[in-house]
């Protein structure tokens, strides 16, 4: 908290923290207290979300000068949305999943991984077979 100053986004580094700290492949090595430890991992999780959130800032400052959308795209825009939902509704296991915490819950490769017990390459693999599948059914539907 005293480091983001933002209630929500301390307690997702917190969680973040005993993850990384839970699946490190480096294990503690007691040179510190096992306090000391998780606080660098935090600290290094804080000063990685605050260069995140700088580069977002920073290409939002480019992204004024982008033209706003008319009605009708902004329609057009809704019913391809709600296509791909309904697409993404009738797909198979584990695409679906995969491809929703990609894309909506914006997880790394390496933890859609290990949520369903399997590698990195499996979950890339996974994912963009998904994808292909959405895009198959897009072309079929027009």
């Amino acid at each position: 908290m005293t480091l983001v100053k933002n209630q929500s986004l301390a307690e997702e580094i917190t969680q973040n923290t005993f993850y990384r700290a839970m699946t490190s492949k480096k294990p503690f090595e007691q040179k510190s207290s096992e306090l000391t430890w998780l606080c660098s991992i935090a600290r290094r999780l804080s000063a990685d979300e605050y260069r995140k959130n700088q580069k977002f800032i920073q290409s939002e400052e480019y992204d004024t000068t982008a033209p706003e959308k008319s009605p009708a795209e902004t329609a057009e825009d809704n019913e391809m949305a709600l296509q791909i939902h309904l697409i993404l509704h009738e797909l198979q296991e584990p695409y679906k999943e995969v491809f929703q915490l990609r894309v909506f819950g914006e997880l790394p490769f390496s933890q859609i991984g290990f949520i369903f017990g399997k590698t990195e390459n499996w979950a890339r693999v996974t994912y963009h077979r998904a994808r292909l599948k959405i895009q198959e059914r897009m072309e079929e539907n027009g």
